[in-house]
C-alpha cells in the first residue's frame, strides 16, 4: 500500500541536457495527482445516451520555499520563460522489480502561489496540468542521495566541522 511519505516528484527542464539527471523538489509537504474524466450525457427519443469524453489531469505540489533549491528553481525557471517541463510522480519504494514505480508527464505551469505567514515558513504551492495523458513506468533504483537528500548519514566524533548541510571533512589549510 502506497503511503504519502513515500511519494517524491522529480522534474527536469525541457532544456536539460541528454543524460542530466532529474531534480527533486526540496521540503516538499503534499502531492496531489488529479486524473478527471468528462463524460458526454446527451438524452435522447430513446433514453439517455452515455459516453467518455476528454481526460484531463494535474499535478499539484506544496513545499517550502528554499533559496538555492534546483528542483524549487527549475520550476520558476519554467514558469517565468513558458517553457514546458518534464515531471515524475515516483514511489520511493522498490516494487518487485528492484525499481520504482512512476508516472511520467510533459506539463506546463498553471500558477506559483507563495503564502508567507510572519511567524513561519514560505510555503509554496503549484499545479502542473499535464499535456496530453501522463505514462506509467518504472524507474530504475534511484541514487540514495537524491531520495534522501534532505537527511544526513552517521558521523564519528570528530569527522566534520560545519552545520548540516555545509559540513566538511577537510582540515583547515595551514
Amino acid at each position: 500500500m502506497e503511503q504519502g511519505k513515500d511519494i517524491i516528484y522529480l522534474v527536469q527542464r525541457v532544456t536539460a541536457a541528454i543524460g542530466a539527471p532529474p531534480l527533486a523538489i526540496g521540503h516538499q509537504t503534499e502531492g496531489n495527482h488529479n486524473r478527471e474524466q468528462s463524460m458526454v450525457d446527451e438524452q435522447t427519443k430513446f433514453g439517455r445516451v452515455l459516453g467518455y469524453g476528454p481526460k484531463s489531469e494535474t499535478f499539484e505540489l506544496t513545499f517550502y520555499s528554499e533559496v538555492g533549491d534546483n528542483g524549487q528553481t527549475a520550476l520558476e525557471d519554467a514558469y517565468d520563460n513558458e517553457e514546458t517541463l518534464k515531471v515524475w510522480r515516483v514511489n520511493t519504494k522498490l516494487n518487485a522489480n528492484d525499481k520504482h514505480d512512476a508516472r511520467f508527464a510533459y506539463t506546463i505551469i498553471e500558477n506559483i502561489e507563495s503564502s508567507e505567514p510572519t511567524d513561519g515558513f514560505v510555503e509554496v504551492s503549484t499545479s502542473l496540468p499535464v499535456m496530453l495523458q501522463s505514462q506509467k513506468g518504472e524507474l530504475p533504483e534511484l541514487p540514495a542521495d537524491l531520495i534522501q537528500f534532505a537527511q544526513y548519514g552517521f558521523e564519528a566524533p570528530g569527522e566534520t566541522t560545519g552545520s548540516f548541510p555545509n559540513q566538511t571533512s577537510e582540515a583547515p589549510a595551514g
